[in-house]
């Protein structure tokens, strides 16, 4: 199922374990406290930039979450979808960006079952987040209609958060995209979004539109948006910058960069939403 090696970090471990998709060895860096009963646990899950940076460490953003959450007590598993791939970002338009939407729901229950085989875990107190392009992931994981949900899965994940998704729409988690019917979005996982107002790349409008809807049909979603921040609001230390290479169809340019306001409301907010649900 899998095979570990300890890395230097004290507490955290490399780890593989298999895809859904039945083809993708998965890299996972784990983390938990030694000898401790088990405990919830958080599969975080990275957006299309990938999750190194160009000197092959863990970009600050996921690792800065990582720590708030191993605070709290949670085993952490980052997952790496795209170097098992052999892939960089999945940005740009091309046939890797469509192969990562399609393959990664998968992803995120392969961590799921990775995760509720270990004993040092809770099976029934296990969190998704993901950032951007997994936020949308998460989006269509986590629907009745789940195009990575095995069939046979005993136990679901308990809640889920999704900031700044992409794909977050009527249009992209519908027919004829995906196996939902317009308008029938349905999930029973409790799902948190935080998003900006300003952030052009995975736009804030429709998204809103589509969790009110959700919402008023019952499900158990919220949302909450920050005026003014954009994509990445959450990253440490991140100054905003114009992304021209990945210009929006309607010719508008994604800015990236820390928001600190939306920061430091984002990071207690999100552990209280996961608190609720996983204790």
């Amino acid at each position: 199922m899998a095979a570990a090696a300890a890395t230097p970090a004290a507490a955290e471990t490399l780890v593989n374990f298999p895809s859904l998709d039945g083809t993708t060895d998965l890299i996972g860096h784990l983390d938990r406290r030694e000898g401790d009963a088990p405990r919830p646990a958080v599969v975080l899950m990275h957006g299309c930039s990938g999750l190194n940076d160009n000197k092959g460490r863990i970009f600050g953003l996921y690792r800065a979450w990582a720590r708030a959450l191993a605070v709290q007590g949670y085993v952490t598993l980052i997952v790496d979808s795209a170097t098992p791939r052999g892939l960089g970002q999945t940005c740009s338009s091309g046939p890797n960006r469509p192969r990562m939407w399609r393959e990664r729901p998968k992803d995120t229950y392969g961590a799921l079952q990775y995760l509720q085989a270990q004993p040092f875990v809770k099976p029934d107190r296990i969190a998704l987040m993901g950032w951007s392009q997994c936020g949308g992931v998460a989006l269509l994981s986590i629907n009745d209609n789940s195009i990575g949900r095995p069939a046979a899965l005993a136990q679901d994940f308990a809640v889920a958060v999704s900031l700044y998704p992409g794909a977050c729409s009527e249009t992209y988690q519908s027919r004829p995209l995906t196996t939902v019917e317009p308008n029938s979005w349905t999930t029973w996982v409790p799902l948190l979004v935080l998003i900006g107002e300003g952030d052009v790349w995975t736009p804030f409008k429709p998204c809103d539109a589509f969790i009110a809807a959700a919402k008023a049909r019952g499900n158990p979603v919220k949302l909450k948006s920050y005026p003014g921040a954009v994509h990445a609001f959450d990253a440490p230390d991140l100054p905003r910058t114009k992304l021209p290479a990945y210009t929006m169809p309607d010719g508008a340019i994604p800015v990236i960069g820390t928001d600190p306001e939306a920061r430091k409301d984002a990071f207690p907010r999100v552990l209280d939403y996961l608190k609720q649900h996983l204790e």
